[in-house]
């Protein structure tokens, strides 16, 4: 999920709005350093660490209040890193490994319950929609009867956007409000479909929105029931949840995230918040490790059998996302500098953006950051992946 906060312009959970860069950059750098926030006791001056570094950087020169990584290596060892203040107000530290809305990396797990339920022969990748919501899609040239499950997964549904939405275009005013999934759905019916179903790839939220009224309409169950248990039990996410409704706080120890209101305005707290507006696309809450974790067992076969594995893998371009970046069924593959690719997904929320993922030979490394960065900062939190996966 992926969101700007703004009361002129109504942005998806995909997009970020353009922001200027923290004026104050330098005076937070300053602070955190004077504190000895920004370098554990331990970092030597001779051999500085490349993934320090990144962190230290991205809140030295781009004003994020927080960053935070976990590392696995070859060898399989694992190192926590944190740069900045985990509270602006207080100037408390960072929690290692603390916990972060993960915006849109809620996608590949709505995606693994659905290709479950896809082995176990209860949705079928190529049927329509309207084989599991009869009627539920319908609208200026969007019609569920053409519309596959796979398109869903894949982003090539030509669905539009929920979060375009008037009623997102004031989001302070709405920043607590409880929205059930078919509300929701509504915003986006309202508006035209995007392209015909199969036509291109575009990335639309609305997409798993309608996985997860699938799911839940074979199942059952709750979403964040099916996810809870058929993922997070499953393989020991212990740090992660998806929120129940009316939840608007942050479980565990985590780093407070911020966003600017108006391109020039100040930090805004938006650690409390109601996620329900992100459900089976953005809701979950998770850590770096976990995520790190989810990503490993994952692409390890532990949650799928081979032959869905193996359709989540099968990708399409979306450069939009980033050069040489491709899409399958909620899994994205990135290329590396060193050679190779990574997979994960990548979130943004309120407050909050995570990016990694893990390589072919056990690599893996999670990044987060206490704002959603834009431009040449957004660049640096992708280049600080790379520099993990690659030192």
């Amino acid at each position: 999920m992926y969101a700007r906060v703004s009361p002129s312009s109504r942005t998806p959970l995909s997009r970020t709005g353009r922001r200027k860069a923290a004026p104050a950059a330098t005076v937070l750098a300053g602070a955190v350093l004077a504190t000895g926030a920004l370098f554990p006791p331990t970092a030597s001056a001779a051999r500085p660490d490349p993934v320090q570094n990144s962190l230290n950087a991205l809140v030295a020169d781009d004003g994020i209040p927080a960053a935070l990584a976990s590392v696995t290596d070859r060898e399989g060892r694992t190192r926590t890193y944190t740069a900045g203040v985990g509270d602006l107000k207080t100037g408390a530290k960072v929690p290692k490994d603390g916990q972060v809305r993960a915006g849109s990396n809620t996608k590949p797990f709505t995606a693994v319950v659905v290709l479950q339920l896809v082995a176990e022969k209860k949705v079928a990748l190529d049927a329509p929609v309207d084989t599991y919501l009869p009627g539920l899609l319908r609208g200026e040239g969007i019609d569920g009867r053409h519309i596959t499950v796979r398109q869903l997964l894949q982003h090539t549904s030509g669905l539009p956007e929920y979060m375009n939405a008037p009623v997102f275009a004031d989001f302070p005013a709405v920043r607590y409000r409880y929205f059930e999934p078919r509300d929701l759905l509504d915003g986006a019916l309202k508006q035209e479909a995007r392209f015909a179903p199969g036509a291109k790839w575009e990335y639309s939220n609305t997409n798993y929105l309608v996985a997860g009224l699938i799911i839940q309409k074979v199942t059952g169950r709750p979403v964040g029931e099916e996810i809870g248990r058929r993922i997070i039990d499953r393989i020991g996410l212990r740090h992660t949840y998806f929120p129940t409704p009316g939840e608007t706080t942050v479980h565990e120890p985590h780093p407070k995230g911020y966003e600017r209101e108006e391109d020039d305005g100040p930090l805004v707290d938006y650690t409390t918040m109601d996620m329900s507006m992100g459900w089976a696309a953005g809701a979950l809450v998770s850590t770096n490790s976990d995520l790190n974790r989810f990503f490993t067992a994952l692409l390890g076969g532990e949650l799928l059998p081979p032959a869905q594995l193996a359709q989540m893998r099968t990708t399409v371009p979306a450069e939009v996302r980033g050069p040489g970046v491709r899409y399958g069924l909620g899994l994205t593959s990135t290329p590396l500098s060193c050679g190779g690719v990574y997979w994960g997904h990548g979130g943004t929320a309120l407050g909050y953006r995570t990016r990694g993922g893990v390589t072919e030979d056990g690599r893996a490394a999670g990044i987060a950051v206490t704002t959603a960065p834009v431009g040449a900062a957004s660049q640096r939190v992708e280049a600080a992946v790379d520099t993990a996966l690659c030192r």
